[in-house]
């Protein structure tokens, strides 16, 4: 809808920059925004925004992105034609094939594709026409392990408990930032809020982080807890609920196999014994327990802090188990199942795509697949190594993994050996300078937006339709687009003629678009009367209902039954009880954190949200820093396994001693990269530090979280006045 103010026109939007989904009103004027701010009569987001909402105008209008396709050349980048582009690169893959197989060709995509429902919608069409196994995705690097205890625990990936914040008395975040990221699967706009609303009405927030996070000041209570020993601390916390027979999983135990075995598994790691390895007292570890067991709702919630350490997977599966045994699960105030207007779950099943794990492995590691997928901690060795399967040519889709996987140096070097490269992408990035052809997409206001993926994590039921605000900038084209052009012209260029079923898929995807499969879906989903063209009409959203308990319409299993214990995570039970035997050193433990104005790598080139202070320093516990001659200011060598970098030092109690915090998504100082305002203020990569070889072995995940450093003072003079260094704001991290 579009109101006409003055000589301005405002209309209704939504931010898909993260989970949440904030409504948004833009003001615009002759093609460019003069103004973003919150939507108050928005059903779900009532109104909230964050810095970034309000810097999509300055994304959207960037003169560094990129708005014609480019071509690398011998005297640098030229512009290039659509169909030159599109043949040429069609033509590459289908030799390259034809020449190594299938799949010497890889794939890469990135987050924001998650939050382009027509590029969900119609990114298969490409993978289809290339036919690879060398497929990878952001996935590994963000929440790989919490989908995959879906799948073995629900028989899904698609099935996903969610935290009912509107109506819990007691919740458990642990290695989770939801104030700042609001949510993380778990899609709740203005999330401070929530969990403010939790306390004002008389219940308990509690955060487990090893640091003392922006939920964590606004909490109940917070206890620091060492990096990678959460699966201690929530056997601990089991064992003291089995042991004084506060387990009370009401009906869910009818529902549920396994139950003795996680019984007999979680015995004997006491309180006492985990309490010096956690950082916990035990005292604390039981009233936790207690607490948690005897409240009269409950929910715990993990997130980037849980995903990514070197027990990702027995963590977010120990995490439902606590919220099963105290009945929990699928009970308003616990951790229950949305019902979005677009069934994914149910369409998942009916398409064939609830997921899939180890059905192949990785050529040089054996890594396990998960979803036709390999963990990027395989991506560079698939490049480099020589053989068959060697990836010789590789496609990337809106992600910066030279800046965002593991050892991004050794990625980038092996960017630089491939055949050929091709990125879709609005900017000229440290991922995309490798390239020998870059696709600009449309971007933004310029796409109608659906949160397809994000309904069905969302803590109220509700829907949204917003159409494109602006038309398209200069010679782009819609993602969905892109992919059709290409799959389409991949699969004429194998056949060696003309591909009657591509051009037909081709003529009907056009027809169709991603508008109409989400109208076939609305008016098919859980909601009758929901349609495209109703959402029109209701463009601050339709509110439909608070979550509501429905576990047996959501379990895929073979048996209709959760299964409680995965034989694959119950046997991971012996390596986590490993940690209680293992000596420490005299190494500092690396975390990761995210600050408000900050979303990934991709945001660094908007003036408003780089402007001040510096945020790409080292956090470190005052203690820490004596012992090592630091001080505020000073620059430190963080050094690792595999390598080093050089940030400068914040000190604070905020984090917990043993610990250091960089932010990630920073390190922009690549030669060839056009990011003019990114490369004034570059920070450093944190995963350039960051060991690909040490993962969780259940997933294949990387360790982004938890990795032994060694941190010395650089004998330099101050690299900035402590004035200008930031470690708290009024948001920062998912954790």
């Amino acid at each position: 809808m579009e109101y006409l103010l003055g000589m301005k026109q405002t209309s209704c939007a939504t931010c898909f920059l993260c989970e949440a989904s904030c409504g948004l009103l833009v003001d615009h004027d002759a093609g460019r925004v003069t103004a973003i701010r919150g939507d108050k009569d928005d059903k779900f987001s009532r109104g909230h925004i964050c810095p970034k909402g309000v810097a999509m105008m300055d994304v959207q209008h960037d003169p560094d992105r990129l708005r014609t396709p480019m071509r690398k050349t011998a005297s640098g980048w030229r512009p290039i034609d659509w169909d030159e582009a599109l043949n040429e690169i069609a033509t590459r893959v289908a030799e390259t094939q034809e020449r190594h197989g299938n799949d010497a060709v890889g794939l890469y995509t990135g987050n924001p594709t998650i939050h382009n429902y027509g590029g969900v919608l119609f990114g298969q069409l490409l993978a289809k026409a290339v036919s690879t196994r060398n497929m990878f995705s952001a996935t590994s690097v963000d929440g790989l392990p919490r989908v995959l205890t879906s799948l073995l625990m629900y028989g899904s990936q698609a099935v996903l408990p969610i935290a009912d914040i509107e109506h819990t008395q007691h919740m458990l975040i642990i290695g989770a930032n939801p104030a700042v990221s609001n949510g993380s699967i778990m899609t709740a706009p203005d999330c401070k809020k929530r969990l403010q609303e939790v306390i004002g009405r008389g219940g308990k927030v509690v955060v487990l982080d090893p640091r003392r996070s922006e939920t964590a000041r606004l909490a109940s209570e917070h206890h620091f807890v060492r990096p990678g020993t959460d699966a201690l601390l929530l056997l601990a916390m089991l064992d003291t609920i089995f042991s004084e027979g506060l387990a009370k999983p009401g009906r869910l135990r009818q529902l549920v196999d396994g139950w003795d075995q996680v019984e007999q598994v979680v015995r004997g790691v006491d309180a006492a014994t985990v309490a010096p390895v956690v950082g916990i007292d035990a005292g604390t570890i039981v009233r936790m327990a207690r607490e948690f067991a005897n409240a009269p709702s409950a929910v715990a919630y993990g997130r980037m802090g849980v995903c990514t350490q070197r027990f990702g997977a027995v963590t977010s599966w120990l995490i439902d188990v606590l919220n099963i045994v105290t009945g929990n699960l699928d009970s308003v105030g616990g951790a229950m199942f949305p019902k979005g207007a677009v069934d994914l779950p149910g369409i998942a099943a009916k398409i064939g795509q609830n997921g899939s794990f180890d059905r192949y492995r990785s050529r040089v590691s054996g890594l396990p697949e998960f979803n036709g997928e390999f963990p990027v901690a395989a991506f560079a060795e698939e490049l480099e190594t020589p053989g068959q399967g060697q990836v010789r040519m590789l496609i990337t889709n809106a992600g910066n993994p030279a800046l965002s996987l593991p050892n991004g140096r050794r990625l980038e070097a092996a960017f630089a050996k491939l055949d050929f490269m091709v990125s879709i992408d609005i900017y000229l990035n440290e991922t995309t300078k490798h390239a020998d052809i870059i696709l600009p997409p449309t971007w933004g206001l310029e796409n109608d937006y659906y949160p397809l993926i994000f309904g069905s994590l969302a803590i109220r039921n509700h829907a949204k339709y917003s159409q494109a605000v602006l038309p398209r900038d200069g010679d782009t084209r819609p993602d969905w687009q892109i992919f059709i052009d290409l799959a389409t012209r991949i699969k004429t260029k194998r056949s060696k003629g003309l591909a009657i079923g591509a051009r037909l898929t081709d003529a009907i995807a056009r027809r169709v678009k991603p508008r109409g499969v989400l109208d076939i879906a609305l008016r098919t989903g859980p909601y009758r009367g929901l349609s495209v063209r109703k959402l029109e009409r209701n463009p601050h959203g339709i509110d439909l209902g608070p979550l509501q308990p429905r576990l047996k319409d959501v379990v895929r299993t073979e048996s209709g039954r959760v299964q409680l214990a995965p034989r694959l995570l119950v046997d991971d039970v012996t390596r986590v009880r490993q940690l209680l035997t293992q000596s420490s050193d005299d190494a500092l433990i690396l975390i990761g954190r995210r600050t408000l104005r900050s979303n990934n790598s991709w945001m660094h080139n908007s003036e408003r949200l780089v402007k001040g202070n510096d945020r790409c320093v080292l956090l470190m516990h005052p203690d820490d820093a004596e012992k090592r001659g630091l001080k505020t200011g000073d620059r430190a060598r963080i050094a690792t396994s595999i390598g080093a970098i050089e940030a400068p030092v914040a000190i604070s109690d905020e984090i917990m001693r043993g610990i250091i915090s960089l932010p990630h998504g920073w390190g922009h100082d690549r030669d060839g990269v056009r990011l003019r305002v990114a490369s004034k203020r570059p920070g450093v990569s944190v995963n350039d530090i960051t060991d690909d070889s040490a993962i969780d072995p259940v997933s294949g995940v990387t360790h982004f979280n938890g990795i032994p450093t060694r941190v010395e003072r650089i004998q330099d003079e101050a690299l900035l006045r402590p004035t200008q260094l930031v470690h708290r704001e009024s948001a920062g991290s998912p954790g």
